[in-house]
């Protein structure tokens, strides 16, 4: 067997940009920054959030004459 040929397995931080929560687990790759977490994602929550990407809710109301 060859030594030496496995990663640096080290403590890493997972941290939400929503809701600011952070996770400690052990990762080859170091520090993650993800857009949203369990503690905030919608189907975990039972909470819907409307998430407006560059208009498109706006944009289907003006179409259709909707308030």
């Amino acid at each position: 067997m060859k030594t030496d040929i496995h990663p640096n397995y080290r403590t890493a931080k997972i941290s939400c940009a929503s809701c600011g929560t952070v996770y400690e687990t052990r990762t080859s790759i170091g520090d993650i920054n993800i857009e949203i977490c369990a503690a905030c994602h919608p189907f975990f929550t039972g909470k819907s959030k409307l998430v407006d990407t560059t208009g498109r809710v706006d944009k289907f109301k003006k179409k259709y004459k909707m308030q």
